[in-house]
């Protein structure tokens, strides 16, 4: 009686071993790459990072991810959502020299959301204006498709993002804004 409940209990264990003796093996094979791997992730490697403008985040993963081969590569895809957020870092999308003719490009995303005037100032819709609108009243919603001016960090930040293209006067028929694009009587 005590070897058949020795018998399940062993292949119980077994069955909670095995996972840990797989992934030991493959640590021991690649205990140069598993070393490697650990200095890659140090924090001395992410001090530049603070300071460049272009992300090296997704070279950082890619490296990571191709160090590792077998189980433990699939408990680093695993765990790679939970490292710190030092590898994504915010960036503003503004290409200073562009590949093809070396010229600063403008931030498509401004232009799609942003509407600017002659004057220099900003429209913008406010925010949340089309987000779980079965939840707000008739008035909230109406006040938020109203358009509103950015304050002058804001105009100065989206200046920087797009090209003299886009600040240049346009003249279309009938344009609801035409009245805006000058300001009178009123300092800049």
């Amino acid at each position: 009686m005590a070897v058949p409940a020795f018998a399940s209990c062993a292949r119980a264990a077994s069955g909670l071993l095995r996972p840990l003796n797989i992934l030991a093996s493959s640590a021991y094979r690649n205990c140069a790459k598993n070393a490697c791997l650990r200095s890659a992730l140090s924090p001395q490697h992410f001090s530049h990072i603070q300071t460049s403008a272009v992300s090296s985040a997704p070279r950082l993963i890619t490296s990571v991810r191709n160090l590792t081969y077998g189980h433990s590569a699939a408990i680093l895809n695993r765990v790679t959502p939970l490292l710190p957020n030092v590898l994504k870092l915010p960036v503003r999308t503004v290409t200073y020299v562009s590949s093809r003719k070396g010229k600063r490009k403008t931030v498509k995303a401004v232009i799609y959301r942003f509407l600017r005037l002659h004057s220099g100032l900003w429209l913008r819709r406010k925010a949340g204006y089309k987000k779980k609108l079965w939840k707000k009243t008739t008035a909230r919603k109406r006040r938020l498709r109203e358009f509103v001016f950015c304050n002058k960090t804001q105009s100065k930040l989206l200046d920087k993002m797009t090209t003299s293209f886009w600040k240049r006067r346009n003249w279309y028929a009938d344009d609801p804004y035409q009245k805006y694009h000058d300001r009178t009587n009123l300092r800049v």
